[in-house]
Parts: structure tokens; sequence; C-alpha cells
């Protein structure tokens, strides 16, 4: 009888907890949200089915309380898996009552990982649709190598799409944290998976901000532009807008921007790195008053591509070498020179502005390489960054996960790296005399950085990645 009871208790409990996480947005509030919001679901084989379960779950929810159809907030699924599934598109469902039934009877993929192609579709579902309201990306994904995201991403935010993301712990959060919209604080969660409803208030708040009416919002932040954008209030017959916007420094200039009536977001070029400005849209129109709305926002530091190279899918003879930020408009080619440690002869890769991966083969197993992204920029100048990588050993088993591929290595190896000037001669560094006896450290993967109590500063370090039942792990030779 106590059992029945408190489980009873258990019940009441969570539904009380549903309906605050549901109610918790006024409708007067939801009433007047328009906008387009796609959900990106990962749906291969790398994703449990329990937590694939948790995030359409987790979507039910967070979608709840909105007023759908044309003029409210259309939602469409879209499915990652080896090629890309169109679940329901945008005008599909028009209330909640159908919204909630097609998420309850989605099924899993399974298959390969292919982030690429299902953005190549997001792209034309999002930017070939009518209407000129805000439009979300919203990614719920285990965020185990991503893939060349970063180009596709990018394509997106410049036509007005926010991207918002959820991960799991086990996610390549440097790659993540590129290709998402600022600001990071919300619109990036990375949570435990039983855990994940503990975000539900502070997102569906973040998609709120961008989706109502009466919001300025920057959707695309670089360290010299900005792009603004807004729920459409005029039309082009009905008025125009004014845009302000100048430094918070009291000596800057002010800057003023005439739209017409039709526009939703605009660009503003030629700004400072790391500054912070402030901007204001003055709606104009014979027919009624319009509130002024305003926005702060922080250019971002002035990085210089390769800023940050990492590693992944390492095997016995293959490695992954990933780079960023990538930066079309100021890189004209990528070289990739990678040789093995002290004297192996230098190979050398040739690869367009628009690359931010390469897949390096016929290594050798159990070696050490020194490998090195140079990018020569539109002015002239080159710069570039080297970390070390060391492939397997024939016959380990690190590194090979389960459907889907190997984990990703990228966290740990981010920020190793040393940055070169123009590099004048191809013999190798000598590594430090390698230690008799080698210790091993097996940390979590979603680690960025640990401290190894064997490790000296002469020692040869390298990390590897480990498939430990279901759960990916790295491991610290030392």
């Amino acid at each position: 009888m106590r059992g029945i009871f408190l489980r009873c208790v258990f019940l009441w409990a969570t539904l009380q907890r549903s309906n605050r996480q549901t109610a918790a947005v006024p409708a007067s509030v939801s009433s007047r949200c328009e906008g387009d919001i796609l959900l990106l679901q990962d749906s291969s084989g790398s994703v449990a089915n329990h937590d694939f379960s948790c995030f359409l779950r987790f979507a039910s929810n967070l979608l709840r309380p909105f007023s759908l159809g044309r003029g409210h907030v259309r939602v469409a699924l879209l499915q990652v898996g080896t090629s890309p599934q169109l679940e329901f598109n945008l005008d599909d469902h028009n209330n909640q009552e159908s919204l909630q039934t097609a998420l309850r009877t989605v099924s899993q993929l399974q298959g390969d990982t292919n982030n690429v192609a299902a953005l190549e579709v997001a792209q034309q579902i999002l930017t070939k649709t009518e209407g000129n309201g805000p439009k979300i990306l919203l990614w719920l994904t285990d965020g185990v190598q991503p893939g060349d995201v970063d180009k596709p991403m990018l394509e997106l935010k410049a036509q007005g799409v926010s991207v918002l993301i959820v991960c799991t712990i086990y996610g390549d959060y440097q790659v993540l944290k590129r290709v998402v919209t600022p600001p990071l604080v919300s619109h990036l969660y990375s949570v435990d998976i039983d855990s994940i409803n503990i975000i539900t208030e502070d997102l569906r708040t973040a998609i709120i901000k961008i989706i109502c009416a009466e919001q300025l919002n920057v959707i695309h932040l670089t360290s010299h532009s900005a792009v603004l954008q807004w729920s459409p209030i005029l039309t082009a017959d009905s008025g125009y807008y004014e845009l302000l916007y100048k430094s918070v420094r009291t000596t800057s200039p002010e800057f003023r921007k005439t739209l017409s009536g039709d526009y939703s977001r605009a660009e503003l070029t030629n700004l400072q790195p790391e500054t912070t400005y402030t901007a204001s849209l003055r709606p104009e129109s014979n027919q009624r008053l319009f509130s002024t709305l305003s926005v702060d926002f922080t250019t971002l530091p002035d990085v210089l591509s390769p800023a940050e190279v990492s590693l992944s899918e390492s095997g016995p003879h293959q490695i992954r070498v990933s780079w960023g930020p990538l930066q079309l408009d100021r890189v004209q080619r990528y070289t990739l020179e990678y040789g093995a440690i002290p004297s192996g002869r230098v190979q050398i890769m040739a690869l367009t502005n628009q690359a931010t991966s390469a897949l390096l083969t016929g290594l050798e197993p159990g070696t050490q390489y020194l490998v090195t992204v140079n990018a020569l920029h539109v002015d002239g100048k080159e710069r570039a960054m080297s970390v070390r990588a060391c492939t397997q050993e024939v016959g380990s088993n690190r590194g090979t996960g389960g459907a889907g591929g190997a984990s990703s290595m990228a966290s740990p190896y981010r920020g190793v790296g040393r940055l070169l000037g123009q590099l004048g001669e191809t013999k190798l560094p000598e590594p430090p005399l390698r230690p008799l006896h080698s210790h091993h450290l097996l940390t979590p993967n979603y680690t960025f950085s640990t401290t190894h109590p064997r490790c000296t500063k002469q020692s040869s370090v390298c990390v590897s990645s480990l498939q430990v039942g279901t759960r990916r792990r790295n491991m610290l030779h030392c």
C-alpha cells in the first residue's frame, strides 16, 4: 500500500513539474510569436535509443505553449542519418494536438551521422520558404564528430537563421561553440540527457526573444560585423525603418541607415573588434506609433585562422585534422604539412579556403606525427599552427566506436598546438627522449584539460580515444 502511495506522489509531482514548465509562457506572449523552427534531430546510430526518445520528449515539452500555423509558429522536423529524412514540414501541423502526435510517432533512422547533407536540406527549408519572419535551426545531437559543419552553418547564419544547439556532455563542444549563434550562454547547452528538462525554460525563453514581436536580436556576430534581426512590424507600403548604431565610446560617431518597411534584418559592417555597440531600430509609419527597439552587443576578438587545430578519427593508418575558424573572405588557401617525428618525409596537401578538415591516410601505426596547418591570407601574410598527433597501434581497440564511427578527440587537443610563422624548413623537431615506462590516465571524452601526476615537462604526451562499453573516454599516454 505504501509503495502505491509513493508512486502516486511521484506521478503527481511529475505532472505538476510538467504543468509548470508548460505554463511558463503567458498566452499573451506565445500568441504574438511568429517564426519558423526547424528541429534538426540526430537520428543516427551514434545516438542511443534512450537518448533519442529523451530528445523528442524534450522537444515536445519545449514547443507545447506556442500557437502554431501561419501567422504564428511553424515547426518542421528533419532527421539526420546516412541520408536526411524530412519527417514533417513547416505547414504540416497547425495545432498542438497534431504536432504532439507526430513527435510521439517518430522512429529513429540509425546509420551514419551525415550532418552536412542534412544541413543542405535545412538550408532549402528555411531560406526558400515564404515570409521573412525569424527562423531558428534547433539542433538536437549527441555532438560526437559533427563533421565539416562550419561552412553550411555560416551560410545559414548569413541568411538570417539563428542556430541553437542542445548536445549531450560527450559532444565536441569546441566545434559546436564555433557554429552556434551568440550568445553562447542561452543558445548552446551541453547536458546530461537524463537531466535535459532542466534547460527547457531557459531555451524556450531564448526562442521567445528571437521569434516574438518587439525584439531586436543579434543573430550573427564576427570581429568586424553583426547581423540584426527583428519580427516584421511594417510592410513596404506602410512605412520604413530608421536604424542607428554607434560604439558606446563617447567620442565615436553615430551611423544611420534607412531601410524599407519589408526588411526584417540588416548587416552592420566595418565594426571594430572587441568593441561594444548599441543599436536602435525606429519604425516610422503614418498609420500608428511604434516603440523603438534596441540592443547592445560586443564584437568578437580579431582572430585569424587557423586559431585552433583538433584531431579526431584516429586509427593505425589515419587521423583527421580539423581547424577553424572558417574565414572565406580573409583566407586564400590552406596548406597542410605532416611527417613522422623526428625525421620523416614531409607530405604536403593543398586545400581551398573552404576546407575545415582533412583526413590523413597511409600513416604508420603507433607513430607520432607533427601536423601543421598553414593559411595564406588575402593580404599575403601566412599564419600556421602545429599539433603533435599519434596513430594507434595495430590491433588496438581505441577509437572504435559503435555505429556512427570513431569518437571525437577534438577537445583534448584543442589549444595544444603551437603558433608558427612562415615555415622555412622541412626538418621536424626532435621530440623529448621517450620515458622507459608509459603511464596512462583515463578521462571522460568531454574533459578539456587534466593533470597527469606522473608527467613532467620533459614527458612525451599523446591522447587516444577509447571505447568503454557504450561510453567514450580519452586515454592520456605519458
